[in-house]
């Protein structure tokens, strides 16, 4: 675990200062109507963060139950205390106290699944044996009942050593003010009484505490039976010292007989759930409602499949035909409000940075919050209602086939809208390697920031035939999001096959039932990603427009102003009414090009015109892309300027600038086949300083980001060097 270099108020002083008389950690499986049940108890009394060195959120609410206060630590789900993913490394590290700042819990609020007693038995088991203080919440009674389940929760909980257990219903709220009761003077109860699952391995834990100390507690000794000393535990186990860690090495080889110890505790584990479930649990005919004609149906092969199509052709729709007019909205209140500022303030550098670097560059984050916020929302709620695990389980095998899992295709599809989010929703894959190579893969997906460009070139360039039925235009648009997902697939494959390599781990997924979501969960859900989007890409974007800005707005000419103020007072008494605003706008314009052709972005473009030259690009374009490197959004911007139409870019008259374009000799730079070597390089390059600062904050290091970078620019220059010397060959 990294250590967070901020200073840090240790977990007990906190508690204090706040008036908390207790920390509970919920824990249970995924899908087990966990989060659901912490929005209940908490509302609006909750917050957000980040465990110290990872990008794992930590969620915290206070439930305030008559004249107490406890605070709940909502951890990331997980099947067992033998962690497989960053997400279920960091519950059993909370669970046992060994994250820096923070201490174990007081007591443990359990989430067990009625509908899924096998698996959430499992982990269960291993919670009562940690010695701590703990209460059962029994979720899913109502879809228990309608399966035909009936639970013993009095023999069931005798069975578990005495725990407490309160049957809820986390989406009604039944039976949670018994719930808050339990929770609320959990601390003050004593731990329940072992179980002495696997004597075996309780013995051999015994043996080790008495080498290594009495520090080291049997449920933390029984983990370093069944783990061994990995590199997730080694700064922990660091302290045992030779003896006790040779004493383990000969423990492990007495215990398991060299046989994969996860599958030796899983055997002696599940044993013993079959036999528990045998005497709580009684099953009847279920009532076939419509969650079991619903789950029937999806989980057949071929109609689960044309099902997922339907389903993401609709998010897909959704994204870009919901959003559309707010998005317009915003771009249009955004330069209105630039443009009354801009005459409010004067022309001047501080009225340009207000209006053309702060207002442009917030509104260059927020116009897409529209379609990152509809987006999230089918997510949460597909995710909510279970449908997002059978998405998992149905793509596996075809995901499989280049090096990844099923758990990789929903930050594929979220990345279409945008690869932050994207790349944000590859915490739910376990294997390291999967989950990097489906960051290096996500930013190939054709996210929206690329759709200005795609439909300028397209529009401008590709006729409008028609081949058939299908429009040649919407063609090439369709040929240009299939060449995205094929170069993220390939760079999958190459990922896995070279710097990745290593063996494909085990996909266990568990199936839920359907269920209705819950409308307060989805709610707290998508304002968590919102605030953590606007955070993570809307300061990084900000930053870039204003840097930018001053690249485009300095060093200011001296005498491109006074030249233009004398034809404007040339024109006015020359012309009036229509004409005159029209030969303003255009002065104004054409000194607006002259400006930047003199400025550093100018400059840079000019300077570094040799390496694209090979490209078919000028300076101008040049320069347009070196802007668009930070963030896409501003290239359509910087190519109307620079091509005297005005910062807003009309699409037709930059189209005809565009086509009337030449070099010196008078030769065209837009041809078709620098058309289409421009439309390749912005396919493939990696455009955008939120993504770059995303992987850089997901992978924990520079080099990935570095990678990614320049892997995703030399495949876009060499795509358009290919595209502009074969096409004009």
């Amino acid at each position: 675990m990294a250590k967070p270099t901020e200073v840090r108020v240790s977990a007990d002083q906190i508690a204090v200062r706040r008036g908390i008389e207790a920390t509970v950690a919920v824990v249970g499986n995924p899908n087990s109507g966990k989060s659901t049940l912490f929005n209940r108890l908490t509302g609006l009394k909750q917050r957000i963060g980040n465990y110290p060195g990872v990008t794992v959120e930590r969620h915290v609410g206070i439930l305030r139950w008559k004249d107490t206060q406890t605070e709940l630590l909502d951890l990331p789900g997980t099947h067992s205390l033998s962690a497989h993913s960053m997400e279920e490394q960091i519950t059993v590290d909370a669970i046992l106290g060994r994250i820096e700042g923070s201490k174990a819990p007081d007591g443990i609020l359990a989430v067990l699944d009625a509908t899924n007693l096998y698996q959430g038995l499992f982990l269960l088991q291993q919670l009562v044996d940690l010695e701590i203080p703990i209460v059962v919440a029994l979720t899913m009674n109502d879809a228990a009942t309608q399966g035909g389940l009936k639970i013993d929760t009095d023999a069931l909980s005798e069975v578990l050593g005495g725990v407490r257990i309160c049957p809820v219903i986390a989406t009604t709220g039944a039976g949670m003010d018994d719930l808050r009761e339990a929770v609320s003077t959990l601390a003050e109860k004593g731990a329940p009484r072992r179980l002495s699952v696997w004597p075996a391995l309780s013995e051999a834990a015994e043996k080790l505490r008495s080498v290594a100390g009495e520090s080291l507690r049997p449920t933390e000794s029984e983990r370093l039976l069944i783990d061994g000393i990995t590199e997730r535990n080694q700064s922990f186990a660091s302290g045992l010292g030779s003896e006790a860690v040779a004493l383990l090495i000969t423990l492990r080889e007495q215990i398991f007989a060299r046989k994969p110890p996860i599958s030796v505790e899983a055997q002696i584990r599940y044993d013993w759930v079959r036999n528990v479930l045998k005497t709580v649990q009684q099953s009847s005919p279920p009532f076939q409602g419509w969650r079991t004609r619903i789950t029937s149906f999806v989980n057949q092969p071929v109609a689960g499949t044309i099902g997922l199509f339907i389903v993401m052709a609709i998010v897909f729709q959704a994204v870009f035909a919901w959003a559309t007019p707010v998005m317009d909205f915003i771009d249009g209140a955004t330069a209105a409000l630039g443009s009354g500022v801009g005459t409010a303030l004067g022309e001047n550098a501080f009225s340009s940075l207000i209006a053309d670097g702060l207002i442009a560059g917030v509104g260059s984050v927020i116009i897409f919050l529209p379609q990152i916020l509809i987006l999230f929302l089918f997510i949460i709620l597909l995710e909510d209602s279970g449908y997002l695990a059978r998405a998992a389980y149905l793509m596996d095998r075809t995901m499989r086939s280049v090096g990844l899992s099923g758990q990789s295709i929903i930050p594929m599809i979220s990345s279409f809208a945008c690869a932050v989010p994207g790349i944000m929703a590859t915490r739910v894959i376990p294997s390291r390697r999967d989950r990097i190579a489906t960051i290096m893969a996500a930013p190939f997906m054709t996210c929206s920031a690329r759709l200005p460009v795609y439909a300028l070139l397209i529009a401008a360039f590709v006729p409008a035939d028609r081949i058939g039925f299908m429009n040649l235009q919407g063609l090439v648009l369709f040929g240009l999001y299939m060449f995205g997902i094929v170069m993220g697939i390939l760079t999958a494959l190459l990922m896995r096959k070279t710097a990745l390599r290593g063996p494909k781990p085990p996909f266990a997924l568990m199936l839920p039932e359907f269920r209705r979501p819950n409308l307060q969960t989805v709610f707290f859900q998508l304002l968590g990603r919102v605030k953590i989007f606007l955070r993570r890409a809307g300061t990084v974007i900000f930053t870039v427009a204003v840097i930018v800005w001053a690249l485009a707005y300095y060093p200011r000419s001296d005498d491109i102003g006074p030249a233009a103020d004398q034809q404007i007072e040339i024109a006015r008494s020359s012309l009036s009414g229509d004409e005159l605003a029209n030969e303003i706008n255009a002065i104004n314009n054409v000194a607006a090009a002259a400006q930047l052709e003199q400025s550093w972005l100018g400059r840079a473009g000019k300077s570094i015109e040799p390496v694209f030259r090979p490209l078919g690009w000028d300076w101008r374009v040049s320069a347009a892309v070196i802007a668009g490197f930070p963030a896409r959004e501003v290239v359509i911007a910087v190519l109307g300027t620079v091509y005297a139409v005005g910062d807003e870019a009309d699409e037709a008259t930059l189209s005809s600038r565009l086509k009337a374009s030449t070099w010196p000799d008078g030769s065209l730079v837009f041809t078709l086949p620098m058309v289409i070597g421009l439309l390749i390089f912005y396919a493939c390059c990696l455009q955008c300083a939120a993504t770059l600062a995303v992987i850089r904050r997901e992978t924990n290091s520079w080099r990935w980001p570095i990678f990614a970078w320049v892997y995703m620019t030399t495949i876009g220059y060499i795509g358009a060097l290919l595209a502009f010397q074969l096409g004009t060959a």
